[in-house]
Parts: C-alpha cells; sequence; structure tokens
C-alpha cells in the first residue's frame, strides 16, 4: 500500500485530556455551597451563648419574682400579727367609754346609796356591751350553770355535796369559758355536784 491510498489515508485526531485546572473553579463553588449549607462551629457557638444568656435573664427574673413575694407575704403576716385584732380593739373602745362613765357618775354622786347604784348600773351595762363586742367578733361566753358537766368544755375545779343534783351536774361557775368560732379559748371553771341523791336513792332502793 501506499501512503495515498484512500482507504488506507485516514486522518487520526488524537485525544486532548482537559486542562488540570479546568475543574478547580466547579469544585471550589461547590465546595462554597456545602459551607453556607452547614452552620459553622463559631454559628453554634455564638446561638448557644444567646441562649444561655436568655435563660440566665429568665432566671435572675424568676428569683426576684420569688424574692418579692416573699417579702410581701413577710410583710402581710407582720402587719396580721400586729393589726389583725383592729376591729375588736375598736369595738372594746365604747366599753372602755362606758367603764368611764359609770365611774364618773358616781363620782359626781353625793349620796353613798345613789353612788352604790350608779356604779352597779354603770358596770352591768358595761358588761352587757362587752358581751355584746365578744359575740360581734366570734368570741362566745360558756357559762354552764345546772348543765351537766362536759370535760370538753369545763374544768371541775370541786365536787359540792348536799346540793340535790345529779352527780355532775355544774352547781356553780367560777369563772365562765370562752370559745372562739367554735375553738376553745379557756374552758369554764366550774364545781359539781357530788351526787348523794344517787346514793340515797341506790340505799334506799
Amino acid at each position: 500500500m501506499t501512503e495515498n491510498d484512500p482507504k488506507t489515508n485516514k486522518t487520526e485526531t488524537p485525544e486532548v485530556d482537559p486542562a488540570p485546572d479546568a475543574q478547580a473553579p466547579f469544585e471550589d463553588l461547590q465546595d462554597g455551597l456545602d459551607e453556607a449549607a452547614e452552620p459553622s462551629v463559631e454559628d453554634d457557638l455564638r446561638a448557644a451563648l444567646a441562649e444561655n444568656e436568655k435563660l440566665r435573664d429568665q432566671l435572675l427574673r424568676t428569683l426576684a419574682d420569688a424574692e418579692n413575694t416573699r417579702r410581701r407575704a413577710e410583710r402581710d403576716r407582720d402587719e396580721a400579727t400586729k393589726y389583725g385584732i383592729s376591729k375588736f380593739a375598736k369595738d372594746l373602745l365604747t366599753v372602755a367609754d362606758n367603764l368611764r362613765r359609770a365611774l364618773e357618775a358616781v363620782a359626781q354622786t353625793a349620796d353613798a346609796a345613789d353612788a352604790l347604784k350608779a356604779l352597779a348600773e354603770g358596770v352591768a351595762a358595761t358588761e352587757r356591751e362587752m358581751l355584746a363586742v365578744f359575740e360581734r367578733n366570734g368570741l362566745e361566753k360558756i357559762d354552764p350553770a345546772d348543765e351537766p358537766f362536759d370535760p370538753n368544755v369545763h374544768q371541775a375545779m370541786f365536787e359540792m355535796p348536799g346540793t340535790d343534783k345529779p352527780a355532775g351536774t355544774v352547781v356553780q361557775v367560777m369563772a365562765p369559758g370562752y370559745q372562739l368560732h367554735g375553738r376553745l379559748l379557756r374552758p369554764a371553771m366550774v364545781g359539781v355536784a357530788k351526787g348523794e341523791v344517787d346514793k340515797q336513792a341506790a340505799t334506799e332502793g
């Protein structure tokens, strides 16, 4: 064959590899996109610090509110202790006024009998007013004369024989008791019958 033979004389185009740096811009672009899509460690740290500061501020506010609430409760408790009986004390002022009027009336009376009568009337009026004040404030008097002895609200001071009363009957009230809104403040100090009537009935039987 000759070099000019058209069948054999074919022009071959050599393969050319791309330049080594041709793909580099595309790889750099992809890396940049990846970095933009994923937050950096610095961003995570800044977000964590911001959240921590927010939680710290909330904690400080909560502690401040709790302290203010504690102080208000302490102040209210102190005021209740000091002034809780204000209404009761105000009502008692009328009792003091009546007692003073009774004493003044006695001082202005020349006759001894009239003075004693005025004093008795004034003291009686004062007691009535005082009991009314007690009742308005939930303070109830316990005066159990001729009632059966009740150890829940009475305190027996002695037994009294010869009363012709059933055993355990209150025959003398040395000091009345008092209860506040149903809660016992002081039991009534009483003397109770010894019960000779029962013994005599048993003997006769």
